[in-house]
């Protein structure tokens, strides 16, 4: 099926369904929670970040994981420029740093500590879970780029146990026992 079908199709069975727009469809979206991840990248004219809700693992061997990038970010004509970039994995200690580099026209390095790799990679120091990747395929999709990256070193969390984060209806949750059904 090609995407024109996809979206010009709609199911009248249900009382509840509505044609797909992109309000339609951003509002799904912000109904279905997504854990919290931030990318940094430095292609050689300065460092970037960039919040993400739409990181995913594809497979354990070879490592390798997915996220798309919005045209509309300053951060992602440096990423998408990038031959490798650092995924950090965001909990809830790291709450800050999601904000930070989720905000507009915000230097996203400043009061946080940060640092870089022997490779050159900009990484937030004080996140303990975090992925160094090399981007494999880039694919154009609407308004946005899927990156695919194949994951060459991680970061050792060790003990280091916060609570997860999650975005969710345009606000910050931290995930905890309270939460468990």
């Amino acid at each position: 099926m090609d995407i024109e079908g996809a979206t010009s199709a709609g199911s009248t069975e249900h009382d509840s369904s509505r044609p797909a727009s992109a309000e339609a469809f951003k509002d799904a979206f912000r109904r279905h929670p997504g854990g919290v991840s931030v990318v940094t990248a430095d292609a050689g004219a300065g460092p970037v970040a960039l919040t993400l809700t739409s990181v995913a693992s594809v497979s354990a061997d070879p490592p390798l994981l997915v996220f798309s990038v919005s045209e509309m970010s300053s951060a992602t004509p440096t990423i998408l420029a990038a031959d490798t970039i650092v995924v950090h994995l965001i909990d809830s200690s790291g709450l800050g740093i999601a904000q930070l580099a989720a905000t507009h026209g915000a230097d996203r390095f400043a009061g946080v500590p940060w640092e870089r790799l022997p490779t050159g990679e900009p990484r937030y120091s004080s996140v303990p879970n975090w992925l160094r990747c090399r981007i494999i395929e880039r694919v154009p999709a609407g308004g946005s780029a899927v990156i695919v990256a194949l994951v060459l070193e991680t970061g050792d969390p060790g003990e280091v146990v916060a609570d997860p984060l999650t975005y969710h209806n345009r606000t910050w949750h931290r995930l905890g026992t309270h939460s468990a059904l």
